[in-house]
C-alpha cells in the first residue's frame, strides 16, 4: 500500500466513525474494561496510550478481543515505542508532536497512519507536508476549542485535523460542525468517578449518546477533500 493510500483509507475511517476513544490506564485490566465499556457503546476506533500500564499486552489481548474495531497506540515519543508498538498489532498511530523521522518510518516502512500533534499553523502544515496520515491539534481547549478550528478552516481547510485535550461529549458536535475530521475524546468520556466505581454500563451510555450526536460525513468525499502534498 502507497502512503498515499494509507493517508485515503484512514481518513475514510475518521469519516465514517468520527471519535477517538483515548484510553490512560494505569492497571492494564481497568484499560481493558474502559476499551471493551465504549466498544460496547459503538465506538470503533480505540487508542491505548503508551504510559498505560502493559500497553503491549492490552493493545494485543483487544485486537483479539474486538475484531470489528481498530486498536492504535498513543502517546509514542521515540522510534523506537513506534517498533514495539507496530511489533503488537498497534494499527495506527499517535503522537503528542511531530518527530519526522517516527512520521517517515511509520509511513514509508510499515504503511501505518500516523497522526502527530501540532498547535500553530506552521506546524500543523509542517506535519501535513511531511506526510501525516491526519493532524492532530493538541491541546485544543486551551486555544479556545471550536473557535480555533473555524479560524484554521480557512488557509487549511484542506488538512483532515483531530482536536484532543479538552474534547467532551458535549461539545465534541461543536468540534466537528467547526471542521474537525474527527475528535478524540480521554478523560471527558471515562469520568475518574465512573471508571473508579467500576461502572462500565453507564461509559457505555455516555458513548452511545455521544454517537448519536455525531454529524455523519460522506466518507467517499475524502478522495478529494484532503489532497496529499507533502508524500
Amino acid at each position: 500500500m502507497t502512503p498515499l493510500n494509507v493517508s485515503n483509507s484512514w481518513q475514510q475511517l475518521l469519516l465514517l466513525h468520527r471519535a477517538i476513544a483515548v484510553i490512560r490506564s494505569p492497571r492494564w485490566e481497568i484499560g481493558l474494561a474502559m476499551a471493551q465499556a465504549v466498544a460496547a457503546g459503538g465506538i470503533k476506533l480505540i487508542e491505548i496510550t503508551w504510559n498505560s500500564d502493559r500497553p503491549e499486552a492490552l493493545i494485543s489481548q483487544l485486537r483479539e478481543e474486538l475484531p470489528d474495531c481498530q486498536i492504535g497506540a498513543g502517546t509514542i515519543l521515540e522510534l523506537q515505542q513506534l517498533k514495539e508498538a507496530i511489533a503488537c498489532g498497534a494499527e495506527f498511530i499517535f503522537c503528542p508532536h511531530l518527530n519526522y523521522t517516527i512520521l517517515e518510518v511509520a509511513v514509508n516502512n510499515y504503511h501505518i497512519p500516523l497522526v502527530p500533534g501540532a498547535l500553530s499553523p506552521t506546524e500543523i502544515v509542517n506535519a501535513w507536508q511531511a506526510g501525516a496520515s491526519a493532524v492532530k491539534v493538541f491541546p485544543i481547549q486551551v486555544m479556545g476549542g471550536a473557535n480555533y478550528l473555524r479560524s484554521l478552516q480557512g488557509p487549511l481547510g484542506y488538512i483532515p485535523l483531530i482536536p484532543t485535550g479538552g474534547v467532551t461529549p458535549d461539545n465534541a458536535k461543536e468540534m466537528l460542525t467547526a471542521g474537525a475530521i474527527a475528535v478524540g475524546l480521554s478523560s471527558h468520556l471515562f469520568p475518574k468517578s465512573l471508571v473508579m466505581s467500576e461502572d462500565w454500563h453507564t461509559i457505555t451510555q455516555r458513548t452511545q449518546t455521544l454517537l448519536a450526536s455525531l454529524p455523519n460525513r460522506e466518507a467517499s468525499r475524502v478522495q478529494n477533500s484532503y489532497p496529499k502534498t507533502g508524500i
